[in-house]
């Protein structure tokens, strides 16, 4: 169904990662990671256009050799935010729409995509990022994950039209009775653009500066996040931080299979 805007999905890609020098070609069972996420933006419904959004003429090169668009984005972005802001800006028709795709999340499931893509068909939402709800088994896993590496795996709370109440390091809600769900952020953002274009020109906050959790800069401006429940559907979220994490995702390939039949942008999920 026609919605009358467009949507756009940017995938920061840069090369000088000082724990994974040259990441986004690396390759995850014999595909470069930019290119997998890729291809699997290119599967999600209600997306118009996938561009990668890269510093370096090398990662911009390998994108155009296996058909992406590439738009070279300053040097000094900080961000994912603010390199996703620069290759909207460049682009001959901005859409009205952004999704910043991070270009080591090899994991991820096109339609977590498309549910982000469908956020918007609400014209009250600004910002939107999903959420998946932990059962018993999953909450403890994280907990026994947080002992030894107590930044990992980011929770968020929400309110009853499902924005964001705060996201955070630490497990919330405190579940003195568990009637609350805890839900584990996946750290895709989608943004109108106008709404990125002011993000990125607001100064880093407080408690972003805490938590280490940039979207903290939107709720402390007051800027609402819409949290988006998503399903795996028994797949595992994961993304590539460093050589073993590489590994990691070649293991969980071999174990679940491909997301898609191939990672030539054709879009075809495995097993549809």
């Amino acid at each position: 169904m026609a919605t009358g805007r467009t949507t756009a999905v940017i995938i920061p890609a840069r090369w000088g990662s000082t724990r994974f020098p040259g990441k986004p070609l690396a390759a995850v069972a014999g595909v470069p990671m930019v290119q997998r996420v890729w291809a699997l933006a290119r599967a999600a419904g209600g997306v118009d256009s996938v561009c990668i959004a890269t510093d370096d003429e090398r990662i911009a090169e390998a994108a155009r050799s296996f058909g992406a668009e590439a738009v070279m984005t300053p040097e000094d972005c900080r961000n994912g935010t603010e390199r996703a802001h620069a290759a909207a800006a460049a682009m001959a028709s901005p859409p009205d729409v952004v999704i910043n795709l991070q270009g080591d999340a090899v994991l991820t499931p096109p339609w977590v995509i498309a549910a982000v893509a469908d956020a918007f068909d609400d014209a009250a939402v600004r910002m939107a990022t999903p959420a998946v709800d932990l059962d018993d088994a999953q909450l403890a896993a994280l907990e026994a994950h947080k002992k030894d590496n107590p930044a990992s795996g980011t929770t968020v709370v929400i309110d009853t039209k499902s924005d964001a109440l705060y996201f955070s390091k630490a497990v919330i809600p405190f579940r003195r009775k568990p009637e609350a769900p805890v839900r584990r952020h996946i750290g895709i953002y989608g943004y109108r653009r106008e709404t990125l274009a002011g993000l990125v020109r607001l100064p880093e906050g407080v408690l972003e500066r805490t938590e280490g959790l940039e979207q903290l800069r939107a709720l402390e401006n007051g800027i609402p996040i819409r949290v988006v429940p998503v399903d795996y559907s028994g797949r595992t979220h994961w993304s590539v931080d460093s050589p073993d994490d590489q590994a990691a995702a070649e293991d969980l390939i071999a174990r679940e299979g491909e997301l898609l039949t191939a990672y030539d942008g054709s879009g075809k999920i495995a097993g549809s």
